[in-house]
């Protein structure tokens, strides 16, 4: 399953970087929750959270419904 998450992260990597920033996957915990870790610009931006919420979170809950989450490390 993280290999899948890596991977989808991987297609939302380019739109960061695009901005300056960037995402690494840092673990799936046990109860489905993936934690990130934004890189860049992103790690300061003031719309980070929104950033995680709403396109990171939304993308990877699509692709796997069994994720329940992802938050920021």
């Amino acid at each position: 399953m993280e290999e899948k998450i890596i991977d989808a992260i991987g297609q939302i990597r380019p739109y960061l970087q695009r901005d300056g920033g960037d995402i690494e996957f840092v673990e799936l915990t046990e109860d489905n929750i993936v934690k990130v870790r934004l890189q860049g610009h992103c790690a300061g931006c003031p719309g980070a959270q929104m950033t995680i919420k709403g396109v990171v979170e939304r993308l990877i809950k699509e692709a796997y419904p069994e994720i329940k989450g992802v938050e920021a490390v």
